[in-house]
């Protein structure tokens, strides 16, 4: 693992990055590009239970970042989502997902260019993967009709995620002007929010 991952808490909401997770949790492992901007806009959705950053889909193990950068591990900057599905559907975290980058931009996302900037669903259940291919295709339907081309976006079985170093947890949190790559298209996801009503604030422990 490249950091003791057990070890860290969110910043923003202090409950522990690698678990224990609350029963009945759901896990979602999705890269859009550069993880900071990436994880700050799912931290914040209600039912989200915590975040992190790290790497997967690619073939070497405990990968560094700067091992990343090189294009050489096939990994993608990533992002674990752990969220209650009775506050929080899938689905409302794969519109996320979607409107937060550009899925047409293949191995890129603006300005940053490479592998580990590609867009990804890993999804560990048939139900996510038939969610994250039902969501593919109409997202790709609205963005044709707007002009753009084919989604790029892989959905692959879930391979090992690897936490990234601790300055890259929370990046945006810690470092409020710090760069954010993410702006998505302004096309909206036609899929429902299947948001509920929260029973506590958001990001409280």
């Amino acid at each position: 693992m490249t950091v003791a991952a057990g070890s860290l808490r969110h910043f923003v909401s202090g409950r522990p990055l690698a678990g224990p997770f609350p029963e009945g949790s759901e896990r979602a492992v999705l890269a859009l590009g550069c993880f900071w901007g990436a994880e700050r806009a799912f931290w914040q959705v209600p039912g989200v239970w915590v975040t992190a950053v790290g790497y997967s889909g690619g073939s070497v193990p405990n990968p560094s970042y700067e091992r990343v950068c090189t294009g050489l591990t096939g990994h993608a900057e990533s992002v674990l989502v752990v969220f209650e599905p009775d506050r929080v559907s899938y689905e409302a975290v794969l519109k996320v997902f979607w409107e937060g980058h550009d899925p047409t931009q293949g191995m890129r996302q603006g300005n940053d260019v490479g592998t580990q900037y590609r867009s990804v669903i890993f999804t560990s259940s048939g139900a996510q993967l038939e969610a994250a291919e039902r969501s593919k295709a109409s997202y790709q339907e609205v963005l044709r009709l707007a002009g753009y081309g084919p989604v790029t976006t892989e959905i692959v079985p879930a391979r090992p995620f690897y936490y990234a170093e601790d300055y890259h947890q929370q990046y945006l949190a810690k470092n409020p002007n710090g760069y954010c790559g993410h702006g998505g298209t302004g096309i909206a996801c036609p899929i429902g929010t299947g948001i509920i009503v929260p029973s506590e604030p958001a990001g409280q422990a």
